[in-house]
């Protein structure tokens, strides 16, 4: 129950995150575009000028033929007050002779600096330097100007708009988490009381059906030692096995299956080979021709148990659905360690993956068998943080699990 609720949550903060990510990189983009557009206008005022800023033609009044307000109102790119308060220095390097200094209004650097400057940068085109300076190059009358602008002042608000927005975007996700916390354990607390009584009624229903088994098995084992096995005590045995079997499956069921597993070394090729011995000769004898392909020596950090499990039912699946050959492989394959299961079958291409769902059988599915097998298997898989995947290719049936 722990690990669903925290799935969910990690989900919806996810979610949001993304959400506020993109909404705030769309706001602060334009903000940071139009501040760099407004300071291109500024420079290309000064660059039609021959690197001197002026309001319309530097001399108009208002009132005069020639002024222009500017597209922003009185503090415009084009206004009377930007002459005053804008920051800039240009220099020319004509072909061929020295940089002269053609205006020089600003405080921050001196013309020496501005200099050295400006030439780092005559070879450029219009971009920002050292943060927050605006430049543009340009050629006029056979000589290359840099003009370079002060822009911090303008651009002091658009950074403070993207501190806001990065802690503001910080406080919504943490307030979301803590509001999740507490609507997370009201939307799951039926979900956790419905599993609970679930499992309650499966253990239930596992003691009840095991009494009986346990007489039945002793009963079948008494007249086995009074007359010996046959083929009516050998079948007793396997429909007793089945049945445990899917009892111990049904135990597994649950709205949240959250089994705690412990880890070792478990050699994946051994368990493999033996389980294969195992069932090879069943499946030669029900004429299916049968081939493994087992990498030695391969292992892995897992639960003994469930290892043992999750390679049981794999071939289990094997034998209840393959028609005239199977194959099992066990290799190393990019990183991962690979159990591949493939039998021939009578499915249409494409990927199955309600294989994997509770209680679910294909169209090839037989009617004795309870759906719980690959299931089981996914499960085992997901705890070992693991991915299992099947298809039909070909006309077979294809499960790969890697680990």
């Amino acid at each position: 129950m722990d690990k669903a609720q925290k799935k969910f949550r990690l989900l919806a903060i996810a979610g949001l995150f993304i959400l506020l990510t993109v909404l705030l990189a769309v706001i602060n983009g334009l903000n940071f575009t139009m501040a760099a557009h407004d300071a291109d206008e500024l420079t290309g005022n000064i660059a039609g000028r021959q690197g001197a800023f002026a309001p319309g033609s530097g001399t108009e009044q208002p009132g005069e033929p020639g002024f222009r307000m500017g597209r922003m109102g009185p503090m415009g790119p084009d206004s009377p007050e930007m002459n005053a308060s804008l920051r800039y220095f240009t220099v020319s390097f004509p072909d061929g002779g020295e940089a002269v200094m053609e205006e020089f209004r600003i405080s921050a650097v001196t013309q020496e600096e501005a200099l050295d400057w400006a030439s780092g940068l005559k070879k450029e085109s219009t971009g920002w330097t050292r943060g927050t300076y605006r430049y543009r190059v340009y050629r006029m009358n056979d000589k290359t100007y840099v003009t370079v602008i002060d822009q911090g002042r303008e651009l002091l608000p658009s950074f403070r708009i993207l501190v806001i927005s990065l802690v503001g975007e910080a406080l919504v996700l943490v307030s979301v988490w803590l509001l999740l916390r507490v609507i997370g354990r009201m939307i799951y607390a039926p979900l956790e009381e419905t599993d609970r009584k679930q499992k309650q009624f499966i253990l239930s229903v596992n003691r009840q059906f095991r009494q009986p088994l346990t007489i039945l098995y002793a009963n079948t084992e008494l007249t086995e030692r009074e007359n010996g096995p046959d083929d009516r005590s050998r079948s007793n045995r396997r429909q007793i096995e089945k049945m445990n079997g899917l009892i111990e499956k049904l135990g597994t069921v649950g709205i949240f299956d959250e089994s705690r597993m412990d880890r070792e070394e478990v050699p994946l090729s051994e368990y493999l080979c033996a389980a294969a011995d195992r069932e090879a000769p069943e499946l030669q004898s029900a004429g299916i021709a049968f081939e493994t392909e087992i990498e030695p020596e391969l292992k892995l950090e897992a639960d003994p148990g469930g290892m043992s499990r999750m390679i049981e039912e794999v071939l289990q699946n094997i034998k209840l659905y393959a028609k005239s050959r199977a194959a099992v492989r066990l290799c190393r394959e990019k990183g991962y360690i690979l159990l591949e299961a493939r039998n021939d079958a009578d499915l249409p291409d494409g990927e199955v993956k309600q294989v994997f769902d509770r209680f679910t059988k294909l169209e090839n599915g037989k009617e004795d068998h309870a759906g719980i097998g690959l299931s089981y298997v996914k499960g085992i898989v997901l705890a070992h943080n693991g991915r299992a995947g099947a298809e039909v290719s070909g006309g077979e049936f294809i499960l790969r699990i890697r680990l």
